[in-house]
């Protein structure tokens, strides 16, 4: 089991930015697709942005275009860009595989408000 360790979330005001970090404590590479996924009040976790091993990445629609996911095997982190903020993007986000099967971190709580 890889433990997986999220930071860089924080307060920021709509229209900025914002970087999450997701480190693993085992490698990376062999798993085929992490994502970062977000939890909103009373919502359920939803799937936000994945990278394959190829380097291959898709987004959901609510983040194309102002989030981007990034991996670095060498040291076995996976990087989500986060550009034009908006306050629905207040969420706590965490990082696994997809699909997760490893167990959920603690996330890191991103607060977007003026």
């Amino acid at each position: 089991q890889v433990q997986l360790v999220e930071s860089g979330g924080g307060l920021v005001q709509p229209g900025g930015s914002l970087r999450l970090s997701c480190a693993a404590s085992g490698s990376i590479f062999s798993i085929n697709a992490m994502g970062w996924y977000r939890q909103a009040p009373g919502k359920q976790r939803e799937l936000v942005a994945r990278i394959t091993r190829g380097g291959s990445t898709n987004y959901a629609d609510a983040v194309k275009g102002r989030f981007t996911v990034s991996r670095y095997y060498a040291n076995n982190t996976v990087y989500l860009q986060m550009n034009d903020l908006k306050p629905e993007d207040t969420a706590v986000y965490y990082c696994n595989a997809d699909p997760p099967v490893h167990a959920w971190g603690q996330g890191t709580q991103v607060t977007v408000s003026s």
